[in-house]
């Protein structure tokens, strides 16, 4: 599971296309996005790099979250 910090959504919007972003990363698996704590988790085995690469090609560049796990 890869929990990831996203400072910059703070909107339905940005969460819809947070989702999206992740979702379309191979390997991603279930997405789930947290707007209050500007955070969204993937439990599956992707890598961090495409996942923080697509997040920054949708205008919401992350962050391992420091409470993430492996």
């Amino acid at each position: 599971m890869t929990t990831l910090s996203i400072p910059d959504m703070n909107c339905g919007h940005c969460r819809a296309a947070v989702e999206q972003a992740l979702a379309a990363v191979p390997g991603a698996g279930q997405v789930t996005v947290d707007l209050a704590a500007r955070m969204a988790t993937v439990s599956g085995p992707a890598d961090l790099a495409p996942l923080l690469a697509a997040l920054d090609a949708a205008g919401y560049p992350a962050t391992l979250s420091g409470d993430a796990q492996g």
